[in-house]
């Protein structure tokens, strides 16, 4: 105990020496053309990160165009009418910096991180990739055999990936949160180039982009480089969207995943509301510290108790994030040791969400989470990149940037009460989804089916 006291005064410490996190520069512009522009100032290193958000992502796609979002990260490297495939990666490159892209549920996003002079590089191709993107049939398809390689390796050939995307099938209902963002492979292999250009027609006008910028930076100097490059670029229609909510939960849902390979796992995942979907905001932060509480350190209450303690957990995990669009799950995850089954493992889980709900925390458990959490995100946010994207990513679902400024304050404001209510009100069994992954049943000879009897040699 005094080792984990001692590391609590140290974070405490850390936490008041870091100034520039405590007052960020931030300013928000919109061009004429209906693109926004955020722009943190961060001068501890002549270095900027660029970053052009669109909100769209897997969550967006109906059902037979699944992946198609993360098919068009990987188009838009394919090149412009005004430079061959390579030749972004060849510029970046040559100027010292590096570039890529990602794909999520509710985003997704391309960025460059380069020297902060070399910034108009970033905007130049920026606006190109975005105004001359050419779509080639050939490239489409060398493409294609990329992706299918890339769901072989996450998912297909990888237990735990088909573990996930398989809970998340039978988590959700009406959610478009159980499509995969890889895409479903059915759906993959008969995706096809109009489809993908119609879907960058769709959600890629500069009205609907977010760019962030972070690093050593002059904001009106940023601002007047988006215009001169993205300022020109036309607007399209907004496309609109239909809500997609997940319909009330009826009951607990159960699941086992036979895979070859595989080591037992359990995954067990309550429906809760998200930092954009919470009716109060309390709840969504009385979960984050919920999940520092039960897993935010080796003494906190899932590693200490059911791995050390009891021993029936080689490994244990609790996670939340509530910077979603729509409803998440709040999840709970081990990998039983030697000798426990998983029903034992998952009775172990739901002993300790039922000791919360009835006997609540303590206070040195939340203010040990407090602190937890404060130090995880400065840490977080001393990376120009991971600044730029909690921007990016709040932006994009809908919260909105400022929540990133207010969420050491909201912490605060959090009691033990509030956790304890916020456990009681969604960590029940009718909003539960289990799922037990095993490694694959032996191959059995199936029994012998029996030639029908003709008519005339039945009997009665």
């Amino acid at each position: 105990m005094k080792t984990q006291i001692t590391r609590i005064a140290v974070l405490a410490l850390s936490l008041l020496a870091t100034p520039l996190m405590a007052e960020p520069r931030i300013q928000q512009f919109s061009l004429d053309n209906g693109m926004e522009l955020i722009v943190r100032v961060d001068q501890r290193a002549p270095v900027v990160v660029s970053q052009l958000w669109f909100p769209v992502g897997s969550s967006h796609e109906p059902t037979g165009l699944t992946g198609i979002s993360h098919v068009l990260e990987h188009m838009m490297f394919k090149g412009t009418e005004n430079r061959p495939t390579g030749e972004f990666s060849r510029i970046i490159a040559r100027e010292g910096g590096r570039q890529n892209a990602f794909t999520g549920r509710d985003f997704t996003a391309y960025f460059e991180q380069l020297g902060a002079d070399r910034l108009e590089i970033a905007f130049e191709l920026g606006a190109d990739r975005l105004a001359n993107i050419r779509f080639d049939e050939d490239e489409f398809r060398r493409e294609m055999e990329v992706v299918h390689e890339e769901r072989r390796l996450r998912v297909d050939d990888n237990p735990m990936g088909v573990a996930r995307e398989r809970f998340n099938a039978l988590a959700w209902t009406s959610s478009p949160y159980r499509h995969p963002i890889i895409g479903w492979r059915s759906d993959l292999d008969q995706l096809d180039l109009d489809d993908v250009r119609e879907w960058y027609e769709r959600w890629y006008g500069v009205n609907n982009a977010v760019l962030v910028v972070v690093g050593d930076v002059d904001p009106d100097a940023v601002h007047e480089l988006a215009q001169r490059y993205y300022g020109p670029l036309q607007p399209r229609p907004t496309p609109t969207e239909r809500a997609q909510p997940e319909v009330t939960p009826l009951g607990e849902k159960r699941g086992t995943v036979h895979v070859a390979r595989a080591q037992p796992y359990l995954m067990m995942g309550y429906k809760v509301p998200s930092l954009e979907t919470a009716a109060d905001a309390t709840d969504a932060y009385a979960l984050s510290l919920l999940s520092s509480i039960l897993d935010g350190g080796a003494s906190t209450r899932l590693p200490d108790r059911l791995v050390r303690g009891e021993e029936l957990a080689a490994g244990v995990s609790a996670g939340y994030s509530p910077i979603t669009r729509l409803d998440t799950q709040f999840m709970l995850e081990g990998r039983p040791s030697d000798g426990t089954e998983l029903d034992a493992l998952e009775q172990a889980f739901r002993d300790q969400v039922r000791d919360i709900i009835d006997n609540g925390v303590t206070r040195e458990e939340l203010e040990r989470a407090r602190i937890q959490a404060r130090a995880d995100h400065v840490y977080r946010l001393d990376s120009l990149f991971y600044q730029a994207m909690e921007i990016g990513m709040l932006e994009t679902v809908g919260i909105g940037w400022e929540a990133m400024l207010a969420f050491e304050e909201a912490l605060e404001t959090v009691t033990a009460e509030q956790i304890q209510e916020a456990a009681a009100r969604y960590l029940r069994d009718d909003r539960l989804t289990v799922l037990h992954l095993l490694p694959a049943k032996e191959q059995e000879t199936p029994p012998a089916i029996p030639s029908p009897v003709p008519e005339a040699d039945r009997t009665e």
